[in-house]
Protein backbone atom coordinates (compact mmCIF):
# COMPACT_ATOMS: atom_id res chain seq x y z
CA UNK A 1 0.00 0.00 0.00
CA UNK A 2 1.63 3.19 -1.16
CA UNK A 3 1.04 6.50 0.93
CA UNK A 4 1.28 9.97 -0.29
CA UNK A 5 1.62 13.02 1.63
CA UNK A 6 0.67 17.02 0.55
CA UNK A 7 3.72 19.00 0.58
CA UNK A 8 2.98 21.83 2.75
CA UNK A 9 3.37 25.25 0.40
CA UNK A 10 6.10 28.15 1.91
CA UNK A 11 4.39 31.20 2.26
CA UNK A 12 6.24 33.86 0.40
CA UNK A 13 5.81 37.80 0.58
CA UNK A 14 4.60 39.73 -1.80
CA UNK A 15 7.82 41.08 -2.38
CA UNK A 16 9.40 37.37 -3.31
CA UNK A 17 7.02 36.41 -5.59
CA UNK A 18 7.18 36.51 -9.56
CA UNK A 19 4.48 38.62 -10.79
CA UNK A 20 3.07 39.12 -14.22
CA UNK A 21 0.57 41.60 -15.07
CA UNK A 22 -1.89 41.13 -18.45
CA UNK A 23 -3.44 43.94 -20.69
CA UNK A 24 -5.92 43.45 -23.51
CA UNK A 25 -3.84 45.49 -26.15
CA UNK A 26 -1.57 48.64 -26.07
CA UNK A 27 -2.89 51.54 -29.04
CA UNK A 28 -4.08 54.47 -27.39
CA UNK A 29 -4.00 56.28 -23.97
CA UNK A 30 -7.14 55.74 -21.99
CA UNK A 31 -8.61 54.82 -18.82
CA UNK A 32 -7.40 51.43 -18.72
CA UNK A 33 -4.05 52.57 -19.56
CA UNK A 34 -4.31 55.26 -16.36
CA UNK A 35 -4.61 51.81 -14.24
CA UNK A 36 -2.14 49.99 -15.86
CA UNK A 37 0.07 52.26 -15.32
CA UNK A 38 -0.24 52.42 -11.76
CA UNK A 39 -0.51 48.62 -11.22
CA UNK A 40 2.97 48.78 -12.82
CA UNK A 41 4.30 51.22 -10.73
CA UNK A 42 3.60 49.23 -7.81
CA UNK A 43 4.69 46.39 -9.13
CA UNK A 44 7.70 47.45 -11.43
CA UNK A 45 9.79 44.25 -11.55
CA UNK A 46 6.71 42.64 -13.03
CA UNK A 47 6.57 41.36 -16.60
CA UNK A 48 3.75 43.02 -19.07
CA UNK A 49 1.65 40.64 -21.37
CA UNK A 50 -0.41 42.10 -24.03
CA UNK A 51 -2.01 41.16 -27.22
CA UNK A 52 -0.53 43.77 -29.30
CA UNK A 53 1.39 46.82 -28.54
CA UNK A 54 1.29 49.59 -31.10
CA UNK A 55 2.39 52.68 -28.92
CA UNK A 56 4.49 55.03 -29.98
CA UNK A 57 8.09 54.70 -27.56
CA UNK A 58 6.57 58.08 -25.52
CA UNK A 59 3.33 56.90 -25.40
CA UNK A 60 4.65 53.19 -23.92
CA UNK A 61 7.39 54.71 -21.93
CA UNK A 62 4.57 56.66 -19.72
CA UNK A 63 3.17 53.36 -18.90
CA UNK A 64 6.19 51.17 -19.01
CA UNK A 65 10.25 51.01 -19.24
CA UNK A 66 10.33 47.28 -20.21
CA UNK A 67 8.85 45.85 -23.54
CA UNK A 68 6.11 43.88 -23.26
CA UNK A 69 5.57 40.10 -24.20
CA UNK A 70 2.90 40.38 -27.04
CA UNK A 71 0.99 37.58 -29.12
CA UNK A 72 1.31 35.94 -32.27
CA UNK A 73 -1.45 38.91 -33.53
CA UNK A 74 1.29 41.27 -33.35
CA UNK A 75 3.10 39.56 -36.52
CA UNK A 76 -0.26 38.87 -38.43
CA UNK A 77 -0.67 41.18 -41.69
CA UNK A 78 -2.01 44.93 -40.21
CA UNK A 79 -1.92 42.80 -36.38
CA UNK A 80 -1.00 46.22 -35.18
CA UNK A 81 -3.23 48.92 -37.21
CA UNK A 82 -6.54 46.56 -37.96
CA UNK A 83 -6.32 44.37 -34.24
CA UNK A 84 -10.00 44.49 -34.14
CA UNK A 85 -10.37 42.51 -36.87
CA UNK A 86 -8.99 39.82 -35.30
CA UNK A 87 -11.47 39.08 -32.63
CA UNK A 88 -11.83 35.48 -33.71
CA UNK A 89 -8.34 34.75 -32.71
CA UNK A 90 -8.23 36.91 -29.29
CA UNK A 91 -9.22 34.15 -26.81
CA UNK A 92 -6.57 31.71 -28.57
CA UNK A 93 -3.93 34.29 -28.33
CA UNK A 94 -4.50 35.42 -24.84
CA UNK A 95 -4.50 31.74 -24.07
CA UNK A 96 -0.90 31.05 -25.53
CA UNK A 97 0.74 33.13 -23.23
CA UNK A 98 2.27 30.53 -21.12
CA UNK A 99 2.38 32.18 -17.52
CA UNK A 100 3.55 29.01 -15.05
CA UNK A 101 6.86 30.70 -13.85
CA UNK A 102 4.64 33.32 -12.20
CA UNK A 103 3.09 33.32 -8.29
CA UNK A 104 0.52 35.99 -9.04
CA UNK A 105 -1.15 36.85 -12.04
CA UNK A 106 -2.79 40.33 -12.18
CA UNK A 107 -5.14 41.32 -15.55
CA UNK A 108 -6.36 44.50 -16.43
CA UNK A 109 -8.93 43.33 -18.97
CA UNK A 110 -11.79 45.29 -20.69
CA UNK A 111 -11.90 42.53 -23.06
CA UNK A 112 -9.81 39.05 -23.08
CA UNK A 113 -7.11 39.56 -20.60
CA UNK A 114 -9.01 38.44 -18.03
CA UNK A 115 -9.02 34.69 -20.17
CA UNK A 116 -4.83 33.83 -19.16
CA UNK A 117 -4.82 30.44 -18.17
CA UNK A 118 -3.49 29.92 -14.28
CA UNK A 119 -2.86 26.81 -12.24
CA UNK A 120 -4.22 25.73 -9.08
CA UNK A 121 -1.10 27.22 -7.02
CA UNK A 122 -1.29 31.07 -9.19
CA UNK A 123 -3.53 33.72 -7.66
CA UNK A 124 -5.17 35.33 -10.10
CA UNK A 125 -6.59 39.29 -9.58
CA UNK A 126 -8.36 40.53 -12.66
CA UNK A 127 -9.31 44.56 -12.67
CA UNK A 128 -12.54 44.58 -14.86
CA UNK A 129 -12.90 47.58 -16.71
CA UNK A 130 -15.56 46.40 -18.00
CA UNK A 131 -17.07 43.03 -19.09
CA UNK A 132 -16.79 42.78 -22.78
CA UNK A 133 -19.30 45.32 -23.64
CA UNK A 134 -19.96 44.08 -27.80
CA UNK A 135 -20.91 40.22 -26.85
CA UNK A 136 -23.03 41.56 -23.64
CA UNK A 137 -25.39 44.40 -23.14
CA UNK A 138 -24.21 46.61 -26.45
CA UNK A 139 -24.07 43.66 -29.15
CA UNK A 140 -27.22 44.64 -31.00
CA UNK A 141 -26.21 48.80 -31.01
CA UNK A 142 -22.91 47.18 -32.33
CA UNK A 143 -24.55 45.09 -35.15
CA UNK A 144 -26.78 48.03 -35.52
CA UNK A 145 -23.87 50.75 -35.73
CA UNK A 146 -21.87 48.55 -37.96
CA UNK A 147 -24.77 47.45 -40.74
CA UNK A 148 -24.96 43.81 -39.77
CA UNK A 149 -28.56 43.52 -38.87
CA UNK A 150 -28.96 41.29 -41.49
CA UNK A 151 -27.74 38.96 -44.13
CA UNK A 152 -24.88 36.31 -43.90
CA UNK A 153 -22.34 38.76 -42.42
CA UNK A 154 -24.55 39.47 -39.66
CA UNK A 155 -24.99 35.44 -39.17
CA UNK A 156 -21.38 35.24 -38.61
CA UNK A 157 -21.08 37.90 -36.47
CA UNK A 158 -23.54 36.89 -34.54
CA UNK A 159 -22.10 33.43 -34.10
CA UNK A 160 -18.59 34.35 -33.26
CA UNK A 161 -20.50 36.71 -30.31
CA UNK A 162 -22.34 33.64 -29.13
CA UNK A 163 -18.91 31.83 -29.22
CA UNK A 164 -17.30 34.85 -27.44
CA UNK A 165 -19.99 35.44 -24.47
CA UNK A 166 -19.85 31.21 -23.44
CA UNK A 167 -15.54 31.63 -23.26
CA UNK A 168 -15.89 34.76 -21.49
CA UNK A 169 -18.45 33.02 -19.00
CA UNK A 170 -16.21 29.84 -18.93
CA UNK A 171 -12.82 31.78 -18.44
CA UNK A 172 -14.05 33.89 -15.02
CA UNK A 173 -14.15 30.28 -13.47
CA UNK A 174 -10.00 30.75 -13.56
CA UNK A 175 -9.82 34.03 -12.10
CA UNK A 176 -9.55 34.14 -8.15
CA UNK A 177 -10.48 37.46 -7.24
CA UNK A 178 -12.42 40.00 -9.29
CA UNK A 179 -12.15 43.80 -8.85
CA UNK A 180 -14.05 46.16 -10.54
CA UNK A 181 -14.43 49.86 -11.29
CA UNK A 182 -17.22 51.19 -10.28
CA UNK A 183 -20.34 49.99 -8.92
CA UNK A 184 -22.26 50.05 -12.29
CA UNK A 185 -19.67 47.10 -13.77
CA UNK A 186 -19.78 45.34 -10.36
CA UNK A 187 -23.27 44.81 -11.43
CA UNK A 188 -23.00 43.82 -14.86
CA UNK A 189 -20.21 41.23 -13.64
CA UNK A 190 -22.89 39.75 -11.21
CA UNK A 191 -25.54 40.17 -14.26
CA UNK A 192 -23.22 38.06 -16.39
CA UNK A 193 -20.39 36.14 -14.08
CA UNK A 194 -22.40 35.49 -11.35
CA UNK A 195 -19.49 36.94 -9.24
CA UNK A 196 -19.37 39.29 -6.31
CA UNK A 197 -16.31 41.55 -6.51
CA UNK A 198 -14.52 44.28 -5.05
CA UNK A 199 -15.31 47.82 -6.44
CA UNK A 200 -11.76 50.10 -6.83
CA UNK A 201 -12.08 53.15 -8.68
CA UNK A 202 -9.66 54.08 -11.13
CA UNK A 203 -7.01 56.46 -10.25
CA UNK A 204 -8.04 60.11 -11.89
CA UNK A 205 -4.68 62.46 -11.82
CA UNK A 206 -6.24 65.21 -9.99
CA UNK A 207 -3.21 66.97 -9.29
CA UNK A 208 -3.12 68.16 -12.80
CA UNK A 209 -6.20 68.92 -13.40
CA UNK A 210 -5.97 71.93 -11.21
CA UNK A 211 -9.04 74.02 -9.83
CA UNK A 212 -10.02 77.32 -11.20
CA UNK A 213 -13.28 79.17 -10.28
CA UNK A 214 -13.43 81.93 -12.97
CA UNK A 215 -15.43 80.42 -15.67
CA UNK A 216 -16.13 81.26 -19.26
CA UNK A 217 -19.11 81.33 -21.10
CA UNK A 218 -19.09 78.00 -22.86
CA UNK A 219 -20.06 74.44 -22.92
CA UNK A 220 -17.69 71.29 -23.49
CA UNK A 221 -18.00 68.32 -24.43
CA UNK A 222 -14.98 65.80 -24.11
CA UNK A 223 -15.32 62.53 -26.13
CA UNK A 224 -13.78 60.31 -28.54
CA UNK A 225 -15.85 60.43 -31.87
CA UNK A 226 -17.85 56.98 -32.19
CA UNK A 227 -21.70 56.57 -32.68
CA UNK A 228 -22.24 54.82 -28.54
CA UNK A 229 -20.95 58.22 -27.18
CA UNK A 230 -23.76 60.06 -28.23
CA UNK A 231 -21.75 63.00 -28.94
CA UNK A 232 -24.15 64.04 -32.06
CA UNK A 233 -26.87 64.59 -29.67
CA UNK A 234 -25.17 66.94 -27.86
CA UNK A 235 -24.14 68.90 -30.96
CA UNK A 236 -27.86 68.30 -32.56
CA UNK A 237 -28.92 70.20 -29.22
CA UNK A 238 -26.69 73.35 -29.24
CA UNK A 239 -27.60 73.65 -32.97
CA UNK A 240 -31.28 74.73 -31.70
CA UNK A 241 -29.92 76.76 -28.62
CA UNK A 242 -28.16 79.11 -30.83
CA UNK A 243 -27.21 81.77 -27.72
CA UNK A 244 -25.34 79.13 -26.05
CA UNK A 245 -21.65 78.25 -26.97
CA UNK A 246 -20.20 74.50 -27.17
CA UNK A 247 -16.60 73.59 -27.28
CA UNK A 248 -16.45 69.84 -28.42
CA UNK A 249 -12.83 68.23 -28.24
CA UNK A 250 -12.22 64.89 -29.24
CA UNK A 251 -10.57 62.77 -32.59
CA UNK A 252 -12.18 59.51 -33.83
CA UNK A 253 -13.83 57.92 -37.05
CA UNK A 254 -17.08 60.22 -36.24
CA UNK A 255 -14.97 63.30 -36.66
CA UNK A 256 -16.45 64.60 -39.94
CA UNK A 257 -19.72 64.15 -39.36
CA UNK A 258 -19.84 65.77 -36.44
CA UNK A 259 -17.97 69.07 -38.05
CA UNK A 260 -20.49 68.77 -40.98
CA UNK A 261 -23.62 69.12 -38.30
CA UNK A 262 -22.15 71.52 -36.13
CA UNK A 263 -23.72 75.11 -36.47
CA UNK A 264 -21.80 78.83 -36.30
CA UNK A 265 -22.23 78.67 -32.28
CA UNK A 266 -20.75 74.93 -32.11
CA UNK A 267 -16.76 74.69 -32.25
CA UNK A 268 -15.25 71.05 -32.89
CA UNK A 269 -11.81 70.93 -32.50
CA UNK A 270 -10.66 67.52 -32.24
CA UNK A 271 -8.04 65.50 -30.72
CA UNK A 272 -6.80 67.60 -27.85
CA UNK A 273 -3.23 66.70 -25.24
CA UNK A 274 -3.92 66.76 -22.14
CA UNK A 275 -2.72 70.14 -21.39
CA UNK A 276 -5.08 72.14 -23.98
CA UNK A 277 -8.01 69.52 -22.63
CA UNK A 278 -7.20 70.78 -18.85
CA UNK A 279 -7.25 74.50 -20.03
CA UNK A 280 -10.55 73.73 -21.63
CA UNK A 281 -12.38 71.91 -18.67
CA UNK A 282 -10.57 74.62 -16.60
CA UNK A 283 -12.55 77.45 -18.54
CA UNK A 284 -15.77 75.62 -19.34
CA UNK A 285 -19.16 76.92 -17.92
CA UNK A 286 -19.85 72.96 -17.81
CA UNK A 287 -18.75 69.43 -19.23
CA UNK A 288 -22.23 67.99 -20.78
CA UNK A 289 -21.66 64.00 -20.81
CA UNK A 290 -24.50 62.16 -22.50
CA UNK A 291 -22.54 59.00 -22.96
CA UNK A 292 -22.94 55.66 -20.38
CA UNK A 293 -19.59 54.84 -19.31
CA UNK A 294 -18.77 52.27 -16.90
CA UNK A 295 -16.76 54.81 -14.71
CA UNK A 296 -16.31 57.44 -16.63
CA UNK A 297 -12.65 59.58 -16.31
CA UNK A 298 -13.91 63.14 -17.87
CA UNK A 299 -16.64 63.90 -15.90
CA UNK A 300 -13.92 63.43 -12.49
CA UNK A 301 -11.44 65.57 -14.51
CA UNK A 302 -13.95 68.53 -15.10
CA UNK A 303 -14.83 68.42 -11.26
CA UNK A 304 -11.26 68.44 -10.32
CA UNK A 305 -10.91 71.44 -12.33
CA UNK A 306 -14.05 73.04 -10.67
CA UNK A 307 -16.39 71.94 -13.29
CA UNK A 308 -20.11 71.13 -12.80
CA UNK A 309 -21.20 68.42 -14.88
CA UNK A 310 -24.37 67.77 -17.00
CA UNK A 311 -24.75 63.92 -17.57
CA UNK A 312 -26.92 61.39 -18.86
CA UNK A 313 -28.28 59.47 -15.71
CA UNK A 314 -27.24 55.86 -16.02
CA UNK A 315 -23.28 54.49 -15.50
CA UNK A 316 -20.72 55.31 -13.58
CA UNK A 317 -21.47 59.11 -13.91
CA UNK A 318 -24.12 58.51 -10.85
CA UNK A 319 -21.27 57.65 -8.65
CA UNK A 320 -18.81 60.15 -9.28
CA UNK A 321 -21.41 63.22 -9.24
CA UNK A 322 -23.50 64.80 -6.61
CA UNK A 323 -27.22 65.85 -8.58
CA UNK A 324 -29.34 68.43 -7.67
CA UNK A 325 -31.20 66.56 -4.99
CA UNK A 326 -27.86 66.23 -2.72
CA UNK A 327 -27.30 69.45 -0.35
CA UNK A 328 -23.31 70.75 -2.34
CA UNK A 329 -24.48 69.50 -5.97
CA UNK A 330 -21.87 69.37 -8.48
CA UNK A 331 -24.03 68.70 -11.52
CA UNK A 332 -27.38 67.40 -12.69
CA UNK A 333 -28.66 64.34 -14.27
CA UNK A 334 -31.04 64.09 -17.82
CA UNK A 335 -33.26 60.92 -17.78
CA UNK A 336 -32.70 60.72 -21.34
CA UNK A 337 -30.42 60.19 -24.31
CA UNK A 338 -31.90 62.42 -26.91
CA UNK A 339 -31.36 66.05 -28.05
CA UNK A 340 -34.38 67.43 -26.02
CA UNK A 341 -33.31 65.80 -23.08
CA UNK A 342 -29.99 67.92 -23.18
CA UNK A 343 -31.86 71.41 -23.65
CA UNK A 344 -34.37 70.80 -20.83
CA UNK A 345 -30.89 69.88 -19.07
CA UNK A 346 -28.97 72.95 -20.34
CA UNK A 347 -31.97 75.24 -19.29
CA UNK A 348 -32.30 73.60 -15.43
CA UNK A 349 -28.54 73.86 -15.21
CA UNK A 350 -28.52 77.80 -15.82
CA UNK A 351 -31.86 78.24 -13.50
CA UNK A 352 -29.61 76.56 -10.89
CA UNK A 353 -26.85 77.96 -11.63
CA UNK A 354 -25.87 79.59 -8.44
CA UNK A 355 -26.14 75.98 -6.46
CA UNK A 356 -22.84 75.20 -8.35
CA UNK A 357 -19.74 75.59 -6.85
CA UNK A 358 -16.11 75.06 -7.98
CA UNK A 359 -14.60 74.30 -4.73
CA UNK A 360 -17.69 71.49 -4.22
CA UNK A 361 -16.76 70.17 -7.37
CA UNK A 362 -12.92 69.98 -6.60
CA UNK A 363 -14.11 68.34 -3.11
CA UNK A 364 -16.17 66.06 -4.37
CA UNK A 365 -13.79 63.79 -6.67
CA UNK A 366 -10.29 64.35 -4.24
CA UNK A 367 -11.20 60.56 -3.31
CA UNK A 368 -10.38 59.31 -6.50
CA UNK A 369 -6.64 60.17 -6.25
CA UNK A 370 -3.84 58.47 -7.65
CA UNK A 371 -2.34 57.58 -3.65
CA UNK A 372 -6.18 56.36 -2.88
CA UNK A 373 -5.50 53.63 -5.78
CA UNK A 374 -2.26 52.61 -4.95
CA UNK A 375 -2.85 52.22 -1.69
CA UNK A 376 -6.31 50.09 -1.88
CA UNK A 377 -5.50 47.68 -4.37
CA UNK A 378 -1.76 47.05 -3.47
CA UNK A 379 -3.67 46.38 0.01
CA UNK A 380 -6.19 44.28 -2.17
CA UNK A 381 -3.06 42.09 -3.51
CA UNK A 382 -1.31 41.73 -0.27
CA UNK A 383 -4.54 40.47 1.54
CA UNK A 384 -5.56 37.84 -1.14
CA UNK A 385 -2.10 36.58 -1.25
CA UNK A 386 -2.05 36.05 2.30
CA UNK A 387 -5.22 34.19 1.89
CA UNK A 388 -4.88 32.17 -0.66
CA UNK A 389 -1.32 31.22 0.70
CA UNK A 390 -3.19 30.05 3.58
CA UNK A 391 -5.89 28.15 1.66
CA UNK A 392 -3.15 26.18 -0.56
CA UNK A 393 -1.65 24.70 3.45
CA UNK A 394 -5.26 23.74 4.42
CA UNK A 395 -5.59 21.59 1.67
CA UNK A 396 -8.41 19.69 3.40
CA UNK A 397 -10.46 22.72 3.19
CA UNK A 398 -10.40 22.72 -0.73
CA UNK A 399 -12.36 19.37 -0.94
CA UNK A 400 -13.56 17.99 2.07
CA UNK A 401 -11.19 15.30 2.14
CA UNK A 402 -7.70 14.83 3.67
CA UNK A 403 -4.78 14.58 1.12
CA UNK A 404 -3.17 12.24 3.18
CA UNK A 405 -4.04 8.17 2.70
CA UNK A 406 -3.40 5.44 1.21
CA UNK A 407 -3.68 3.67 -2.41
Amino acid sequence: MANFTFEMNTIKSLQQTKIAIVHDWLTLTSGSEEVLRQIIELYPEAVLYTLVDAMSPGDRDAITRRDPVTSFIQHLPMGKSRYRWFLPLMPLAIEQFDLSAYDVVISSSHSVAKGVITGPDQLHVSYIHTPIRYAWDLSYAYLRESGLERGLRSILVRGLLHYIRLWDVRTTNGVDVIVANSHFVARRIWKYYRRTCTVINPPVDIEFFTLTEAKAGYYLCVSRMVPYKRVDLVVKAFSQMPDKRLVVAGGGPDLQKMQAIATSNVKVLGYQTKEALRDLMQNAKALVYPAVEDFGLVPVEAQACGTPVIAYGKGGVCETVSGLDEPSPTGLFFEQQTDLAIREAVELFEKEYIRFHAVNCRQNVEKFSVERFQKQFSGLVEKEWLAFNQRLNQPEDLSGMSFTGGI
